[in-house]
C-alpha cells in the first residue's frame, strides 16, 4: 500500500455520480448489500457535485424505506482534483458512474492511482480505456491501486460468456471463433440510455485518436488461436436462433481481445496479493482450462426493419459524429437519428422492469486439435451456450459493478496488487458467475453438435 493512503479509510465503497440515471440505480443495488450478514459492504457514501441531488438519489434508491441514516453525502467534483484525492482517502472502492468517461474519467483514475484506492466503472468506451492503462498502468501497479473499466453490461457478460463458452471445448476439442449474438427484448418499447449514445457518438468522433495510442504503444503479443478466423457476412440470418443479425463494431470484442492479449502474457492469469496454495491451483486450473478464440459481436432483431433501425443509428454516427454541427445535432436530437430508440430523459421505470436481454454465444472449432495441424481449417464441431437477464443499462449493469465491488472488498487478497486490467482477467476464476446467476443472470449450454459439410 502507497504509504499516501490512509490505512483506515472511512467507508468500504463511495459511488461517484450517484445523482445520475444510472447512478441512482447503481445506489438502489448496493443499498441490497449494506450491513447484511454475509456481504463486505459495512459502510457506504455517495459522492457528486450536488448534495441535494445525491439525497434525492438515496430517496429513491431506498424505496419504500426510508432512506438509511448510515449513507454518507460527500461533495466532489471529477473538474476539481483535491476534491478527488481527498475522496480516494476516505474510501477504499470507488464505483465511478459519472460519464462520458472521455471527458469525466481521467482525474478520477489518476487520483486512485496516485493514492491507491480501488477503483471500477461502467465505462464502455475503448479509447478511454486503453488511454488509462497506458498513462497509469504503472503507477497504480506501485501505490496497489486496482483499477477495472467496463464493469456493466460492456463488457461483463461478453467477457464471462466467451470464457463460459471456451470452458465447454473439453480436449481434445478446440474452439477457432465464438462469435456473440445480442437480443434486446421487451414487453413494451426498448429504451436505451443516452449515456450510451452520447458516449458512442463521442466514441465514433475520436475513432483516429485510438487509432494513433495504439500505433504509439509496443506491440503486444497475440493469442495463439487454432485455425484462421472466418470472414462472415455483415448481415445474416441466423437460423440457430431465428434472428437477423448484423455485425457491430463493439466495445465488448476490445475488451476481451485485451482480456486474450493479458492471457497470452500470464496464461495463469493474475497472481494475487496474498494468495494462498488452494487459491492458487484454483486460478491456475480455471485459466488452463481456458482456450483463446477470434471473438465479434452482432446485434440481432427478429425483423429486418428492426436491423434497418441499427444501420440508420450506425449510418448517422458515422456521418455526423466528424463534426462539431453535427455532434451537436446528433445530442439535440437523439430520438430522430435513433428511431426512437433513444430519448434525453431516459426511460420510464416500467420501460426498465419490462426490458430483458439475450446473449448467444456461438463457438465454432475441431473436435480434434490435430485436426488443424493436418491443415484441415473448417471447423467440425460447433457449441452454442447462451447468458440471459434483466434490462441492460440500469438493471444487469449496477448488478455487475455491484458484484464486482463485493468481491474487490471480500476477495481483495486473492486479486493482483495493482494495475490497470479488464473485468475478464481481474474476474473471471473468482465466484462472480455465481454470483450473478444468484442474482437473476443466467448461464447456459445450449447444444454442443458436429458440423456436417
Amino acid at each position: 500500500m502507497d504509504p499516501t493512503q490512509n490505512p483506515n479509510p472511512v467507508y468500504d465503497i463511495v459511488i461517484l455520480g450517484a445523482s445520475g440515471f444510472t447512478g441512482k440505480y447503481v445506489v438502489r443495488e448496493a443499498l441490497k448489500f449494506l450491513q447484511t450478514p454475509s456481504s463486505p459492504l459495512k459502510s457506504l457514501a455517495l459522492a457528486g457535485r450536488n448534495p441535494t441531488r445525491l439525497t434525492q438519489s438515496l430517496e429513491w434508491a431506498s424505496r419504500p424505506n426510508p432512506p438509511p441514516s448510515s449513507v454518507d453525502i460527500l461533495t466532489a467534483d471529477t473538474s476539481d482534483p483535491d476534491s478527488l484525492r481527498r475522496l480516494c482517502t476516505q474510501t477504499k472502492l470507488i464505483l465511478n458512474c459519472v460519464g462520458p468517461f472521455r471527458i469525466h474519467g481521467d482525474p478520477v483514475v489518476a487520483a486512485c492511482a496516485d493514492s491507491g484506492c480501488d477503483y471500477l466503472d461502467i465505462s464502455g468506451e475503448p479509447e478511454f480505456m486503453e488511454r488509462m492503462e497506458a498513462k497509469y498502468h504503472e503507477r497504480a501497479q506501485e501505490t496497489g491501486s486496482l483499477i477495472v473499466s467496463a464493469c456493466g453490461f460492456d463488457s461483463i457478460p461478453a467477457e464471462l460468456g466467451l470464457l463460459f463458452n471456451s470452458k465447454q471445448w473439453e480436449p481434445p476439442s478446440v474452439p477457432n471463433q465464438i462469435e456473440a449474438y445480442l437480443a434486446l427484448e421487451s414487453t413494451k418499447k426498448i429504451a436505451g440510455n443516452f449515456g450510451t449514445y452520447e458516449s458512442a457518438v463521442l466514441g465514433v468522433a475520436n475513432a483516429e485518436k485510438l487509432k494513433e495510442l495504439r500505433r504509439s504503444r509496443p506491440r503486444k503479443p497475440r493469442p495463439s488461436i487454432h485455425g484462421p478466423p472466418a470472414k462472415g457476412p455483415t448481415l445474416e440470418n441466423q437460423k440457430k436462433i431465428g434472428l437477423w443479425a448484423l455485425k457491430l463494431p463493439s466495445a465488448d470484442a476490445v475488451v476481451v481481445r485485451r482480456t486474450l492479449t493479458t492471457l497470452t502474457e500470464k496464461p495463469h492469469g493474475l497472481p494475487g496479493l496474498n494468495e494462498s496454495p488452494d487459491q492458487i491451483q484454483k486460478r491456475e486450473a480455471f485459466w488452463s482450462a481456458i482456450k483463446p478464440a477470434h471473438f465479434g459481436v452482432k446485434i440481432t432483431s427478429k425483423s429486418l426493419f428492426g436491423i434497418f433501425r441499427y444501420v440508420t443509428l450506425g449510418v448517422s454516427l458515422g456521418l455526423l459524429s466528424k463534426f462539431s454541427f453535427g455532434r451537436w445535432l446528433l445530442l439535440k436530437f437523439p430520438s430522430v437519428f435513433s428511431l426512437g430508440w433513444f430519448q434525453k430523459k431516459g426511460p420510464s421505470e416500467e420501460e426498465v422492469e419490462s426490458a430483458t436481454f439475450k446473449m448467444w454465444f456461438i463457438g465454432r472449432g475441431y473436435s480434434e486439435e490435430s485436426l488443424v495441424s493436418e491443415g484441415k481449417t473448417k471447423p467440425d464441431m460447433e457449441i452454442i451456450t447462451r447468458i440471459s437477464g434483466p434490462e441492460i443499462g440500469y438493471i444487469t449493469t449496477p448488478i455487475a459493478l455491484v458484484q464486482c465491488g463485493l468481491i474487490v472488498l471480500g476477495q481483495r487478497e486473492s486479486l493482483v496488487k495493482g494495475g490497470v486490467y479488464t473485468p475478464g482477467v481481474v474476474f473471471g476464476s473468482t465466484d462472480i458467475q455465481q454470483r450473478l446467476e444468484d442474482n437473476g443472470i443466467s448461464f447456459e449450454v445450449i447444444s454442443k453438435n458436429k458440423i456436417q459439410d
